[in-house]
């Protein structure tokens, strides 16, 4: 059986911020890549719920930061008809994304 490892490395300030997030993968045929936000979800199968991990660095922008975002969900509803076929969700959360899309335009112009 194939094995794959996908590793993060966080840099933290005296604070414990993150300053610098680094990750590198097996399959990957580079080196280590920079990346300014994480956001993973774990489900554990026991409990029935979701342990999340939220990490950006303090020099992310938030313009950035609330697109980022904005991108999760939009991956989630393709990930959810995918793995589900449930078209209604993978279709409200694509809604959802345009809406908040609209407002990012909106906020940005003001």
């Amino acid at each position: 059986m194939k094995k794959s490892t996908i590793n993060f490395v966080v840099e933290l300030d005296e604070k414990n911020t993150p300053e610098r997030i680094t990750w590198d993968a097996s399959d990957k045929p580079d080196e280590l890549s920079e990346t300014k936000s994480i956001s993973l979800s774990l489900w554990d199968h026991k409990q029935k719920n979701t342990l999340r991990i939220d990490l950006w660095t303090k020099d992310m922008p938030v313009d950035e930061m609330k697109r980022f975002y904005i991108d999760c969900l939009g991956g989630l509803a393709q990930s959810a008809l995918t793995s589900t076929g449930d078209e209604y969700i993978s279709n409200e959360i694509n809604d959802l994304c345009e809406k908040l899309v609209k407002h990012l335009k909106k906020e940005n112009k003001g």
